[in-house]
C-alpha cells in the first residue's frame, strides 16, 4: 500500500477538518466564486448571524478566509481546499445518481485517477434494457455511433454484434475514422476472421492500437458524446447497461482514460 506523503497528510487533515462541520463547508462553498458580506452569507445560507460568525472567526484561523472591511474572500490556501471540496461532492453526487450501476459493476478498468474524477460525468443518462426492451443500450450505443464521424473505443470484447454495426457504418460512412484500442488476444482472434481483416484490420478508415493488456471497460467517445458499459464483478460483460454523456467534461474525461491505456500500445 502507498504511503501518503506529509503534504497528502495534511492535505487530507484540512479536509475532514472542513467535512466535521457543514457550516464550515457551506461557507467556504458560498465564497468560492465570489467575495461576500456577512448579510449576503447570512441571506444563501439562511442561518442566524452567530452561527454563522463562529464558522468564519474558525475558518479565518485557519488561514482558509480573510476579511477586507465588510467582506470575507477565500485565501489562496482556503481556494485550494475548496476546489477539493467542491470535486468531493460532485463525485458524490455523480455515484450517488447512478449508485447501482457502480456498486454492481467491476470498477478495476477504471484507473484510480479517473475514478477520483467521476464528477466530471455528473450529468450522465444511464440507460438500462428492459425485459420488453432487451436491445435499449445496446441500440442507444449504435444511434450514438451514427451521429459521430471520428470515434474512439477501447473494446474489451469479441462481439461480433458490435462489429457487424460498426462495419455497416463504415460502409456508409456514418463513421469516417475509427480508433480501436484492442486486446492482443481479441486482435489474435479477429485476424482469423477475413471478413473481419477486411472489412476491419485493412480498412483505410480504421486504426488498429494493440496493448498486452485488456481493461475491464468498454468506453467510447468522440466528439458528441462518451459512452461506458463495464463488467459484473464476477468479470462477465454487462451489455444491459450503459452510461451516456454528451457534455465537455465527460468527453475530456472519456479522452484521457483512453489516452492512460494507448500510452503503451502499439499500432498494427
Amino acid at each position: 500500500m502507498a504511503v501518503k506523503s506529509k503534504s497528502e497528510t495534511h492535505e487530507f487533515k484540512n479536509v475532514k477538518y472542513l467535512l466535521t462541520s457543514s457550516m464550515r463547508t457551506l461557507i467556504l462553498v458560498v465564497l468560492y466564486n465570489n467575495s461576500k458580506s456577512l448579510n449576503e452569507i447570512r441571506d444563501e445560507l439562511q442561518k442566524p448571524s452567530a452561527t454563522i460568525l463562529h464558522g468564519l472567526k474558525e475558518l479565518e484561523e485557519n488561514n482558509l478566509i480573510k476579511k477586507d472591511k465588510k467582506d470575507y474572500s477565500l485565501t489562496s490556501n482556503g481556494y485550494l481546499l475548496s476546489t477539493n471540496i467542491i470535486k468531493l461532492i460532485n463525485n458524490w453526487y455523480s455515484i450517488e445518481t447512478h449508485k447501482d450501476f457502480w456498486n454492481n459493476h467491476d470498477l478495476s478498468g477504471i484507473p484510480e485517477e479517473y475514478l477520483n474524477k467521476l464528477y466530471l460525468l455528473k450529468d450522465a443518462e444511464l440507460v438500462s434494457s428492459t425485459t420488453s426492451d432487451l436491445s435499449n443500450a445496446f441500440n442507444t450505443y449504435i444511434q450514438l455511433l451514427k451521429t459521430s464521424k471520428n470515434v474512439k473505443m477501447i473494446l474489451p470484447i469479441y462481439s461480433e454484434n458490435h462489429f457487424k454495426y460498426i462495419i455497416k457504418l463504415l460502409k456508409t460512412d456514418s463513421i469516417q475514422h475509427l480508433t480501436i484500442l484492442i486486446n492482443t488476444k481479441i486482435l489474435q482472434t479477429m485476424r482469423k476472421s477475413r471478413y473481419l481483416k477486411k472489412s476491419i484490420l485493412r480498412n483505410k478508415k480504421v486504426t488498429v492500437m494493440d496493448m498486452q493488456e485488456n481493461p475491464k471497460i468498454f468506453l467510447t467517445y468522440s466528439e458528441e458524446f462518451m459512452t461506458l458499459t463495464l463488467f459484473f464483478k464476477d468479470k462477465h460483460y454487462d451489455d444491459s447497461q450503459i452510461i451516456v454523456d454528451k457534455s465537455e467534461n465527460a468527453i475530456r474525461w472519456a479522452k484521457e482514460v483512453f489516452q492512460h491505456y494507448g500510452r503503451d500500445s502499439n499500432d498494427n
